[in-house]
């Protein structure tokens, strides 16, 4: 008997009940959220394309997922050390007496705005497409490139 009662208080008195309860409404929460803002136009996991970067003293490199986007629709910008990449991604055509019963593949424009930590020769930018990825080399501008100075004795 007296080891029920213990047991229940136990639950009844439990600090980490009211937790889990919060946290199952976040995951709800989260998850309307997420319904309202995935419509179709752009997509719920924040900025796209989704890239990388990598920089040493020569330059950087970019790569940037655009599944579904022809490269004739990307276009790649310059000026100092801002990339910019925008696009569009055509909408899937749906034959007549069709509708979508469910829609998660967004279509529309993009813009992807990136500041590097120095400047580009924007005549030396070379961009590649291949299966969705879009690779392109910065080369660093000859100016900005760290020079070493010699030291001579006195």
């Amino acid at each position: 008997m007296l080891w029920k009662e213990i047991e229940r208080l136990e639950r009844d008195l439990n600090p980490w009940r009211e937790f889990e309860r919060m946290q199952k409404h976040l995951r709800q929460l989260q998850k309307e959220i997420d319904r309202i803002f995935s419509n179709g136009e752009f997509p719920v996991s924040g900025e796209y394309p989704p890239i990388n970067i990598w920089t040493n003293g020569e330059g950087a490199i970019v790569t940037a997922e655009l599944p579904g986007v022809s490269p004739e629709d990307v276009e790649i910008t310059v000026v100092g050390k801002r990339l910019t990449i925008q696009g569009r991604r055509k909408a899937d055509e749906v034959q007549e007496g069709v509708r979508y019963h469910f829609k998660e593949r967004w279509d529309g424009e993009f813009t992807r705005n990136v500041e590097l930590p120095f400047n580009i020769n924007a005549d030396a930018v070379e961009a590649k497409f291949t299966k969705g990825i879009l690779v392109i080399n910065l080369p660093r501008a000859e100016e900005d490139k760290p020079r070493k100075i010699a030291v001579e004795s006195a």
